[in-house]
């Protein structure tokens, strides 16, 4: 009925309906993207056309559509790149979600080119995909998350990040995309073939082999 009162719900049963973890919860809360209410004694509730808004009009009912993206940096990761296929295989079933496709890539976060990547944003723009699962925010790009996210929203689709934080594994792969960021620059400001380009990218490497070899001694 129409003059019945909107159903609000608890933050932990809204993270659980819509896939997204309490801490990006509170992001959204902090960034104006989820409208929420306080009960008399000052607890936080969310109205439940939050969820219709952000779940485009599927909250709890009709079928859920899922493109699974994984992504490792080498090809001796491929095991890895398994794991994550497997882990998000499970993690859809369990969300009842249809998983239209499994894409991935063996390549740095910071390619633009990336096959799977850009085959995700055909589905993305041709209205083929309801939700994009990956394990961290990092296998979907090593910058740039939020520019993503917003505009996989204006297509009314979310992206599920499984875990919360990068997994400490990670460290190789961002070190070589720290690498490739200092050596573009390096070049950008000396000249791709620069003494000083090359000084400045080898100073870098050292710098960082010291910061590993000191996490090693603590």
């Amino acid at each position: 009925m129409s003059g019945e009162p909107e159903r609000l719900l608890k933050p932990r049963e809204f993270c659980g309906i819509v896939g997204i973890s309490y801490r990006t919860f509170k992001r959204w809360v902090s960034e104006g993207r989820i409208r929420v209410v306080r009960t008399p004694t000052g607890r936080i509730r969310v109205p439940y056309s939050e969820v219709v808004e952000i779940l485009g009009g599927k909250p709890g009912g009709g079928e859920v559509r899922a493109v699974i993206y994984a992504r490792v940096g080498f090809s001796d990761q491929r095991s890895d790149l398994e794991r994550q296929v497997d882990y998000l295989t499970q993690y859809c079933s369990s969300k009842g979600y249809r998983v239209v496709d499994i894409l991935s890539d063996v390549a740095s976060g910071l390619k633009t080119d990336r096959k799977g990547l850009l085959k995700l944003f055909d589905y993305i723009v041709n209205r083929g995909v309801d939700v994009v699962v990956v394990t961290y925010r990092d296998r979907l790009t090593r910058f740039g998350f939020e520019y993503l996210e917003y505009f996989f929203k204006q297509y009314g689709v979310r992206v599920e990040v499984a875990f919360g934080e990068e997994s400490k594994d990670a460290y190789k792969e961002l070190v070589e995309d720290l690498i490739e960021i200092v050596t573009s620059f390096a070049g950008k400001l000396y000249g791709m073939r620069s003494h000083k380009k090359k000084r400045l990218v080898e100073g870098f490497k050292k710098l960082l082999e010291e910061v590993e070899e000191s996490e090693y001694t603590r």
